[in-house]
């Protein structure tokens, strides 16, 4: 009887998803990318392995157990020899920065990526309506967009926003505000700016928890055009399918585990917790359990369904059928089914190796977040982008095909969203003079090979060489 059921339910709850998922579609349309531009500093301000043992060297609080902690997190980090600082670092300042300081690092990648995009859009500065930008930590007075309306003399009556404290998630949470605001208002054209400033948050204490963000974070920044007029369509990159955003703050572990914070010395950083992993999987789970029935096809959706009540009525009989393999049967879902590209969050290597785990990936589809985790590190926010500028450097994405971002961010909170390719897209973005050289033999940095022999030293008898060299 409850076989008939079962066959009788199903037909209804498929039409029943058709027409939902129908209407859902219809609330995200026309919210197109228009173009987009990555940041790539001038190479004076790139960060090699010599550099590294300078600045580190530099900070008189660490000592022989902290360099080793430090070497052991950057040779399994996934982070190369070519990521980006702020200038402060080269001037040696990073102890005592001015708000000056944050400001001119935001300025060079405002100018630059802004400019960038707008030229090859054909769009005047005049013509924006919508300004968004995000930079987690830096807020300065008049705000990061008034700087930017300032400089490109845009009209008085742009909508603008200015986020803060959002962490590595922020990109998305800008794209939803301009979405909501595309909703209400049409034919607009809206700006959004993501980065992150480093050169007020270097942490120059001994903490592990606050040291390890000086290993995993590097500049860079991300400028993208976005319009929901039909219009323009055919110029457009992409189509905004979808977006989800989890936020976990109001569990206690989950809040605290990213947090700016001082230290016992009273020295400001930026506390990682050992909770992060449980926090960033949990919220993950979550924002999966609602974007799911939005991306995947029905067809996969019905085979979980089936899958998972096959599993259900074994164990109720508490065996499994004769000829059928011993064990609980894994009632996974395929998201290649509804996705082809699987753009992820570079927030380190072993963020990246969990996401493959979940959701079954190979590498393949893991390397542009491991290319962009070896090339440009994390760049907090806007690390998506450069993914994505990596998919289309490698003529990965073609018409039609579908792309899936995923990002996690401080409070706890884990965001994902998906694009439709509109059209076939090849041009390189920061990635155009070096995508050929990608993916390398080998991401092994030189770090243990450099500075190996502080693993054998004895903590009473050590002492830096004046020259920090083997």
């Amino acid at each position: 009887m409850e076989l008939f059921s079962l066959l009788f339910i199903i037909p209804i709850l498929y039409l029943f998803f058709i027409f939902w998922k129908w209407v859902n579609d219809l609330r995200d349309q026309r919210c197109y990318i228009l173009d987009y531009q990555c940041h790539k500093p001038s190479d004076d301000r790139m960060v090699g392995t010599e550099f590294c043992g300078e600045v580190i060297k530099r900070n008189k609080n660490l000592g022989l157990n902290e360099y080793k902690f430090l070497l052991k997190a950057i040779v399994s980090s996934g982070i190369g020899e070519q990521t980006y600082a702020p200038r402060i670092m080269f001037s040696g300042r990073e102890e005592c920065p001015k708000l000056e300081d944050g400001i001119s690092e935001m300025e060079e990648f405002f100018y630059d990526s802004i400019g960038k995009v707008l030229l090859r859009a054909g769009i005047s500065p005049h013509e924006i309506d919508v300004l968004v930008v995000n930079v987690s930590m830096l807020a300065a007075v008049p705000s990061l967009s008034s700087r930017i309306i300032n400089h490109y003399k845009m009209r008085a009556d742009i909508k603008s926003f200015d986020l803060a404290g959002m962490g590595c998630s922020a990109s998305l949470i800008s794209l939803d505000i301009i979405r909501n605001v595309f909703k209400s208002y049409k034919n607009k054209l809206a700006l959004l700016v993501t980065s992150e400033s480093l050169s007020q948050n270097w942490y120059a204490g001994n903490d592990r928890s606050m040291i390890l963000a000086n290993c995993l974070f590097r500049s860079g920044g991300c400028a993208i055009l976005l319009t929901n007029n039909k219009a323009l369509k055919h110029q457009a990159m992409f189509k905004l399918k979808c977006l989800v955003r989890t936020h976990h703050g109001a569990k206690d572990d989950s809040y605290g585990c990213c947090i700016q914070k001082e230290d016992d010395q009273g020295r400001m950083g930026f506390h990682l917790s050992k909770t992060l992993p449980k926090a960033a999987t949990r919220s993950f789970v979550d924002n999966l359990r609602v974007i799911t029935p939005k991306i995947l096809p029905v067809r996969e959706l019905l085979r979980f369904i089936v899958v998972s009540l096959v599993k259900k009525w074994n164990l109720r009989l508490g065996s499994a059928p004769k000829g059928a393999p011993q064990g609980p049967i894994k009632a996974g879902v395929n998201f290649k089914s509804g996705v082809d590209h699987f753009c992820l969050h570079t927030g380190g290597k072993a963020v990246i190796d969990g996401i493959g785990v979940s959701l079954n990936l190979s590498e393949y589809d893991l390397e542009p977040a491991r290319m962009t985790l070896h090339r440009y590190g994390n760049t907090s926010a806007s690390s998506l982008w450069y993914v994505l500028a990596y998919m289309e450097a490698k003529k990965r994405l073609k018409k039609g095909n579908r792309v899936l971002m995923i990002s996690f961010g401080a409070g706890f909170k884990c965001n994902s969203c998906l694009w439709e390719v509109v059209r076939d897209l090849s041009d390189g973005n920061v990635w155009k003079d070096e995508i050929d050289k990608f993916p390398p033999k080998t991401l092994l940095n030189p770090f243990m090979a450099k500075y190996g022999w502080i693993q054998d030293e004895d903590p009473s008898t050590f002492k830096f060489p004046d020259d920090f060299k083997d």
